[in-house]
Protein backbone atom coordinates (compact mmCIF):
# COMPACT_ATOMS: atom_id res chain seq x y z
CA UNK A 1 0.00 0.00 0.00
CA UNK A 2 3.05 2.28 -0.26
CA UNK A 3 3.88 3.35 -3.79
CA UNK A 4 6.83 5.52 -4.79
CA UNK A 5 6.66 7.39 -8.10
CA UNK A 6 10.24 8.25 -9.02
CA UNK A 7 10.17 11.37 -11.17
CA UNK A 8 12.87 13.37 -12.93
CA UNK A 9 11.94 16.91 -14.04
CA UNK A 10 9.51 17.21 -16.96
CA UNK A 11 8.57 13.52 -16.98
CA UNK A 12 4.84 14.09 -16.56
CA UNK A 13 4.45 13.30 -12.85
CA UNK A 14 1.74 15.88 -12.18
CA UNK A 15 -0.39 14.70 -15.10
CA UNK A 16 0.11 11.08 -14.04
CA UNK A 17 -1.01 11.84 -10.48
CA UNK A 18 -4.10 13.62 -11.79
CA UNK A 19 -4.93 10.67 -14.06
CA UNK A 20 -4.51 8.23 -11.17
CA UNK A 21 -6.93 10.28 -9.07
CA UNK A 22 -9.44 10.44 -11.91
CA UNK A 23 -9.22 6.68 -12.50
CA UNK A 24 -9.65 5.82 -8.81
CA UNK A 25 -12.63 8.17 -8.48
CA UNK A 26 -14.27 6.57 -11.53
CA UNK A 27 -13.55 2.90 -10.80
CA UNK A 28 -13.61 2.92 -6.99
CA UNK A 29 -15.87 5.79 -5.89
CA UNK A 30 -16.16 4.20 -2.44
CA UNK A 31 -12.54 5.14 -1.66
CA UNK A 32 -11.88 8.42 0.16
CA UNK A 33 -9.37 10.24 -2.02
CA UNK A 34 -6.97 12.94 -0.81
CA UNK A 35 -4.21 14.84 -2.61
CA UNK A 36 -1.47 16.37 -0.46
CA UNK A 37 0.51 19.08 -2.23
CA UNK A 38 3.56 20.42 -0.39
CA UNK A 39 5.42 23.56 -1.51
CA UNK A 40 3.82 23.49 -4.94
CA UNK A 41 3.38 26.71 -6.88
CA UNK A 42 -0.04 28.32 -6.22
CA UNK A 43 -1.03 27.91 -9.89
CA UNK A 44 -0.23 24.17 -9.69
CA UNK A 45 -2.51 23.87 -6.67
CA UNK A 46 -5.29 25.67 -8.54
CA UNK A 47 -4.87 23.37 -11.54
CA UNK A 48 -5.03 20.30 -9.30
CA UNK A 49 -8.23 21.53 -7.67
CA UNK A 50 -9.83 22.04 -11.09
CA UNK A 51 -8.63 18.74 -12.56
CA UNK A 52 -8.88 16.19 -9.77
CA UNK A 53 -11.98 14.71 -8.07
CA UNK A 54 -10.13 14.49 -4.75
CA UNK A 55 -10.11 16.46 -1.54
CA UNK A 56 -7.09 18.71 -1.93
CA UNK A 57 -4.92 19.47 1.09
CA UNK A 58 -2.34 21.96 -0.09
CA UNK A 59 0.35 24.06 1.49
CA UNK A 60 1.73 26.02 -1.43
CA UNK A 61 5.13 27.66 -1.68
CA UNK A 62 3.81 30.96 -0.31
CA UNK A 63 3.08 29.34 3.09
CA UNK A 64 5.61 28.94 5.89
CA UNK A 65 7.28 25.77 7.12
CA UNK A 66 4.95 25.35 10.09
CA UNK A 67 1.91 25.41 7.79
CA UNK A 68 3.47 22.75 5.53
CA UNK A 69 4.09 20.42 8.46
CA UNK A 70 0.70 21.01 10.07
CA UNK A 71 -1.15 20.35 6.80
CA UNK A 72 0.56 16.98 6.33
CA UNK A 73 0.18 15.91 9.96
CA UNK A 74 -3.50 16.84 10.09
CA UNK A 75 -4.24 14.91 6.91
CA UNK A 76 -2.48 11.78 8.14
CA UNK A 77 -4.29 11.88 11.48
CA UNK A 78 -7.65 12.29 9.74
CA UNK A 79 -6.90 9.49 7.26
CA UNK A 80 -5.88 7.01 9.96
CA UNK A 81 -9.11 7.84 11.78
CA UNK A 82 -11.17 7.09 8.67
CA UNK A 83 -9.38 3.77 8.16
CA UNK A 84 -10.06 2.79 11.76
CA UNK A 85 -13.74 3.49 11.05
CA UNK A 86 -13.65 1.04 8.13
CA UNK A 87 -13.12 3.48 5.24
CA UNK A 88 -10.54 2.78 2.53
CA UNK A 89 -8.34 5.84 1.95
CA UNK A 90 -5.88 6.82 -0.79
CA UNK A 91 -3.48 9.74 -0.38
CA UNK A 92 -1.41 10.95 -3.34
CA UNK A 93 1.54 13.08 -2.22
CA UNK A 94 3.45 15.55 -4.35
CA UNK A 95 6.06 15.32 -3.16
CA UNK A 96 7.76 13.25 -0.49
CA UNK A 97 10.96 15.08 -1.40
CA UNK A 98 9.54 18.50 -0.58
CA UNK A 99 7.93 17.19 2.61
CA UNK A 100 11.37 15.95 3.66
CA UNK A 101 12.99 19.29 2.77
CA UNK A 102 10.43 21.05 4.95
CA UNK A 103 11.26 18.87 7.94
CA UNK A 104 14.96 19.37 7.26
CA UNK A 105 14.51 23.10 7.78
CA UNK A 106 12.99 22.43 11.21
CA UNK A 107 15.39 19.67 12.35
CA UNK A 108 17.92 20.63 15.02
CA UNK A 109 19.91 17.49 15.81
CA UNK A 110 23.22 19.21 15.13
CA UNK A 111 24.37 16.30 12.95
CA UNK A 112 24.37 16.82 9.19
CA UNK A 113 24.43 13.93 6.73
CA UNK A 114 25.11 13.80 3.00
CA UNK A 115 23.56 16.60 0.96
CA UNK A 116 22.98 18.79 3.99
CA UNK A 117 20.23 16.58 5.44
CA UNK A 118 19.86 16.76 9.23
CA UNK A 119 20.09 13.36 10.93
CA UNK A 120 16.54 13.70 12.29
CA UNK A 121 14.93 15.33 9.25
CA UNK A 122 13.47 12.19 7.70
CA UNK A 123 11.95 10.66 10.84
CA UNK A 124 8.49 12.20 10.36
CA UNK A 125 8.36 11.76 6.55
CA UNK A 126 9.30 8.09 7.08
CA UNK A 127 6.49 7.67 9.59
CA UNK A 128 4.08 9.39 7.19
CA UNK A 129 4.94 7.08 4.30
CA UNK A 130 5.13 4.06 6.58
CA UNK A 131 1.61 4.68 7.91
CA UNK A 132 0.16 3.11 4.75
CA UNK A 133 -1.14 -0.36 5.54
CA UNK A 134 -4.12 -2.67 5.53
CA UNK A 135 -5.79 -3.36 8.86
CA UNK A 136 -6.39 -7.08 9.40
CA UNK A 137 -9.94 -7.83 8.24
CA UNK A 138 -10.51 -4.11 7.82
CA UNK A 139 -9.91 -1.06 5.66
CA UNK A 140 -6.65 0.17 4.17
CA UNK A 141 -4.61 3.34 3.83
CA UNK A 142 -2.71 3.58 0.55
CA UNK A 143 -0.12 6.29 -0.08
CA UNK A 144 1.28 7.09 -3.54
CA UNK A 145 4.09 9.62 -3.22
CA UNK A 146 6.43 11.20 -5.72
CA UNK A 147 10.18 11.33 -5.14
CA UNK A 148 12.16 13.85 -7.18
CA UNK A 149 15.39 12.73 -8.88
CA UNK A 150 17.91 14.19 -11.34
CA UNK A 151 17.27 17.68 -10.00
CA UNK A 152 20.96 18.51 -9.52
CA UNK A 153 20.45 18.56 -5.75
CA UNK A 154 22.50 16.27 -3.50
CA UNK A 155 19.81 16.61 -0.86
CA UNK A 156 17.09 15.38 -3.21
CA UNK A 157 19.22 12.39 -4.22
CA UNK A 158 19.91 11.49 -0.59
CA UNK A 159 16.19 11.72 0.24
CA UNK A 160 15.34 9.44 -2.68
CA UNK A 161 17.96 6.87 -1.66
CA UNK A 162 16.54 6.84 1.89
CA UNK A 163 13.03 6.06 0.63
CA UNK A 164 14.07 3.73 -2.20
CA UNK A 165 12.92 0.21 -1.46
CA UNK A 166 10.63 1.23 1.41
CA UNK A 167 7.46 0.96 -0.67
CA UNK A 168 5.52 -2.00 -2.00
CA UNK A 169 5.71 -0.51 -5.48
CA UNK A 170 8.05 1.74 -7.44
CA UNK A 171 6.98 3.41 -10.67
CA UNK A 172 9.96 5.04 -12.34
CA UNK A 173 9.31 7.75 -14.92
CA UNK A 174 11.59 8.38 -17.88
CA UNK A 175 12.42 11.85 -19.11
CA UNK A 176 13.61 10.38 -22.43
CA UNK A 177 10.17 8.89 -23.07
CA UNK A 178 8.48 12.14 -22.04
CA UNK A 179 10.68 14.10 -24.45
CA UNK A 180 9.31 11.88 -27.23
CA UNK A 181 5.76 12.64 -26.02
CA UNK A 182 5.13 9.05 -24.92
CA UNK A 183 2.89 9.03 -21.86
CA UNK A 184 2.74 7.64 -19.29
CA UNK A 185 6.53 7.81 -19.55
CA UNK A 186 7.21 4.64 -17.55
CA UNK A 187 10.67 3.10 -17.35
CA UNK A 188 9.34 -0.47 -17.48
CA UNK A 189 12.49 -2.44 -16.48
CA UNK A 190 13.07 -0.18 -13.46
CA UNK A 191 9.46 -0.34 -12.23
CA UNK A 192 7.72 -3.08 -10.33
CA UNK A 193 5.51 -4.25 -7.46
CA UNK A 194 6.60 -6.46 -4.58
CA UNK A 195 4.75 -9.77 -4.36
CA UNK A 196 2.50 -8.82 -7.27
CA UNK A 197 1.35 -12.44 -7.48
CA UNK A 198 -0.79 -11.79 -4.40
CA UNK A 199 -2.67 -9.01 -6.19
CA UNK A 200 -3.56 -10.94 -9.35
CA UNK A 201 -5.34 -14.12 -10.30
CA UNK A 202 -3.01 -16.94 -11.38
CA UNK A 203 -4.08 -16.39 -15.00
CA UNK A 204 -3.47 -12.64 -14.87
CA UNK A 205 -0.12 -13.13 -13.14
CA UNK A 206 1.01 -15.62 -15.80
CA UNK A 207 0.00 -13.17 -18.54
CA UNK A 208 1.87 -10.37 -16.75
CA UNK A 209 5.00 -12.51 -16.64
CA UNK A 210 4.73 -13.11 -20.39
CA UNK A 211 4.55 -9.36 -21.00
CA UNK A 212 7.53 -8.69 -18.72
CA UNK A 213 9.54 -11.44 -20.38
CA UNK A 214 8.91 -9.94 -23.81
CA UNK A 215 9.70 -6.39 -22.72
CA UNK A 216 12.88 -7.48 -20.91
CA UNK A 217 14.45 -8.11 -24.30
CA UNK A 218 14.11 -4.42 -25.18
CA UNK A 219 15.92 -1.37 -23.86
CA UNK A 220 13.97 0.88 -21.48
CA UNK A 221 13.02 3.36 -24.22
CA UNK A 222 11.67 0.73 -26.61
CA UNK A 223 9.97 -1.17 -23.77
CA UNK A 224 8.09 1.96 -22.71
CA UNK A 225 7.01 2.67 -26.28
CA UNK A 226 5.87 -0.90 -26.87
CA UNK A 227 3.90 -1.05 -23.63
CA UNK A 228 2.01 2.18 -24.35
CA UNK A 229 1.30 1.10 -27.94
CA UNK A 230 -0.02 -2.27 -26.75
CA UNK A 231 -2.20 -0.80 -24.00
CA UNK A 232 -3.81 1.56 -26.50
CA UNK A 233 -5.07 -1.42 -28.55
CA UNK A 234 -7.26 -2.73 -25.73
CA UNK A 235 -10.14 -1.07 -23.84
CA UNK A 236 -8.86 -2.28 -20.45
CA UNK A 237 -5.93 -3.99 -18.76
CA UNK A 238 -8.10 -7.06 -18.23
CA UNK A 239 -8.74 -7.33 -21.98
CA UNK A 240 -5.00 -7.13 -22.66
CA UNK A 241 -4.21 -9.85 -20.11
CA UNK A 242 -6.92 -12.10 -21.54
CA UNK A 243 -5.49 -11.65 -25.03
CA UNK A 244 -1.99 -12.50 -23.81
CA UNK A 245 -3.31 -15.57 -21.98
CA UNK A 246 -4.97 -16.69 -25.22
CA UNK A 247 -1.66 -16.35 -27.01
CA UNK A 248 -2.64 -13.37 -29.15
Amino acid sequence: QRGLIVAPPKAGKTTLLQQICQAVAKNHPEIKLFALLVEERPEEVTDFKRSVPAEIRASSSDHDTEHHIQTANTLLEESVGLVNQGKDVLIVVDSLTRLSRVHNREARSGKTLSGGVDAQALEVPRRFFGAARKIENGASLTILATALVQTGSQMDEYIFQEFKGTGNMELVLSRRLAEQRIFPAVDVPASGTRKEEKLLTPEAYAAMQKIRSFLSGLNSLDAGKKLVETLQKYPSNADLLRAVSAGL
